[in-house]
């Protein structure tokens, strides 16, 4: 990774970029968006890329990347790349053929981080959130420990440098730390985390753990209709927010995603468009 890149160190010894570069998109979006958004964020300095298997993108991803390393703007060790185990495929058996699937589409020979999405064991399918009859969710019965002991395999066998979880609280990362046996601690959680959501008590908790924080919805929550009251503020209007942007001439964006980095967390921002990416890359300056 090039020093001029500012990053943090796991507690395996490699190295993740405290500024990346999200590439989730609502379905609406078309997929080959995340191409041409990838291939800006490469060029605007972004070096962590964050995706998952559920984001259905890797492909477009992968090929952004892959573009990118062909015109001689990165090497493939200039890429921090994630991706993600979705709830779906949480078996101890179905891990390792998830991940090959990922690196098949995204045509690399490894991922830098492998981390399970949700903490939630749902029915295998192609639905990743799959419902009864009775209109409830399709959970499954499997030990999250046996999940992580499958994504250790990986490691050992070259497919991803580091793993780690996704949207864990306490309780659940105190599961995988106190596992028998275990042969890695994961490297990082990550979390929505903005200033309307500090997690302070996470934080404080995964510090203690030698755990990274990742942040994802740094400029506020995604506002899905059947989860956010619609008559709930917006975090970039806040005022103090405002106030704080006027006086150092930076927006309410740019200095949300500070505060989260003066913090000793890894942000994640996340914008199809061009003028915002740029922008996003000044937060850690």
């Amino acid at each position: 990774m090039n020093s001029k890149y500012e990053c943090m160190e796991l507690n395996d010894g490699h190295f993740i970029p405290i500024l990346g570069f999200g590439t989730y998109a609502p379905n609406e979006v078309p997929k080959s968006q995340a191409t041409e958004a990838t291939k800006l964020a490469i060029d605007a300095g972004f070096r962590h890329i964050d995706a998952a298997y559920m984001y259905r993108n890797e492909e477009e991803v992968g090929l952004a990347i892959r573009s990118k390393i062909a015109d001689g703007t990165v090497k493939r060790e200039d890429i921090f790349y994630t991706s993600k185990l979705p709830s779906t495929c949480l078996k101890p058996e179905m891990v390792r053929p998830c991940l090959e699937e990922s690196l098949k589409k995204l045509q690399l020979d490894y991922v830098d981080l492998y981390i399970i999405h949700f903490p939630v064991p749902m029915k295998p399918g192609e639905n990743f959130a799959p419902l009864e009859e009775n209109g409830k969710y399709a959970l499954d019965e499997v030990d999250l420990c046996d999940t992580w002991e499958a994504l250790e395999k990986c490691k050992d066998a070259g497919l991803t440098k580091s793993i780690g979880v996704s949207n864990f609280n306490r309780r659940q990362l105190e599961k995988i730390l106190n596992k028998p046996g275990l042969k890695y601690k994961p490297v990082c959680n990550q979390v929505e985390c903005h200033p309307y959501l500090n997690q302070s008590k996470l934080l404080d908790f995964c510090k203690s753990k030698g755990i990274v924080l990742v942040a994802y919805g740094v400029l506020g929550t995604q506002r899905y209709k059947p989860w956010v009251d619609e008559k709930s503020p917006f975090l970039l209007d806040d005022p103090v927010l405002g106030a704080m942007a006027k006086k150092y001439n930076r927006t309410a964006a740019l200095i949300s995603i500070r505060y989260l980095l003066q913090r000793g967390i890894v942000v994640l921002a996340k914008s199809f468009n061009e003028n915002r990416i740029k922008e996003n890359m000044q937060g850690p300056i």
